[in-house]
């Protein structure tokens, strides 16, 4: 596997990413980008994983991004949060998004996601990382996890998707997206998504390639198999699940805390808990990173 030489520049928001807030606290250490390749299935030469890193101590934390999104936009404002800055962060793009390479070819399931995060993540000298995944993001940590347990230590799942969806047509996110098959999405299908995504979530769905979009929206629909709920509740590393208090008890949240799935809700939120309410969110991670975390955290 071949290794890219990093060009370090200046801290900045993903290209077309939402507008950041004024910054509560800044990382001492500087922003670079970074890529390696990830090797396709039959393909010799490869597509490039890029990632935003902060520098600094071990284990590294590794970041993944939700469907649509882009790792920098979403994650750098915490990621620099005093409680959380200090340690080596890859603020990762997923094939297909963000930075990342957007190969047609590519098949884009969850196992599929994983195992190039994994090609990338041991081209980055990454081992025993502790990985934090928002949204789809988080059901490609848990894939990685199992497939990969070398490369994860503790996982945090920020509100990720856990359960098959059922695709319906008008339906936002991954459901709606899964509803229609890639020929209509191609055709123009996409620009209803886009119409209904909203400014803010397409000014990063935008830098997804098409294919990437709708195959990754179809296999999450799908699920993992077994589905991510039954893989996370068989881990054996420590485990906390993120979402928004508002949104009610979370189904199943018994059996996964008989796991030692450790359940947090989040006040004043919705599924974007690390750009609704940071202070909260970051507390939150601290608390299920710090080196011995006790109960979950009352909020």
């Amino acid at each position: 596997m071949r290794r890219c030489a990093r060009a370090p520049v200046a801290p900045r928001r993903a290209p077309g990413g939402p507008r950041p807030r004024p910054p509560r606290a800044r990382s001492p250490h500087p922003t670079s980008w970074r890529d390696d390749r990830a090797q396709r299935r039959g393909d010799a030469g490869g597509d490039r994983i890029r990632w935003a890193e902060l520098p600094g101590a071990e284990p590294t934390r590794v970041y993944l991004h939700g469907l649509g999104a882009t790792s920098p936009a979403y994650f750098t404002e915490t990621a620099a949060h005093p409680l959380l800055a200090g340690r080596r962060s890859l603020l990762l793009d997923l094939l297909g998004f963000g930075i990342s390479d957007r190969p047609t070819g590519f098949p884009y399931t969850l196992e599929a996601h994983a195992d190039a995060v994994a090609e990338a993540l041991r081209a980055a000298g990454v081992r025993a990382a502790d990985v934090v995944g928002h949204s789809m993001g988080g059901s490609v940590a848990i894939v990685l996890a199992v497939r990969h347990p070398d490369l994860v230590a503790r996982l945090v799942l920020v509100d990720a998707n856990l359960d098959r969806i059922e695709p319906r047509r008008g339906a936002s996110g991954s459901g709606g997206i899964a509803a229609l098959c890639e020929e209509e999405f191609l055709a123009g299908g996409w620009e209803r998504i886009r119409d209904a995504a909203g400014a803010h979530w397409w000014s990063t769905m935008r830098l997804a390639g098409l294919e990437a979009l709708h195959r990754s929206a179809v296999h999450l629909a799908r699920g993992s198999e077994p589905v991510m709920r039954e893989l996370l509740m068989k881990l054996a590393i420590p485990r906390t699940f993120l979402l928004p208090a508002a949104d009610g008890p979370l189904p199943g949240a018994g059996a996964l805390a008989a796991a030692g799935v450790r359940v947090v809700p989040v006040p004043d939120c919705g599924h974007n808990i690390m750009l609704d309410n940071p202070e909260a969110y970051v507390r939150a991670v601290a608390a299920a990173l710090a080196p011995e975390a006790g109960p979950a955290p009352t909020t």
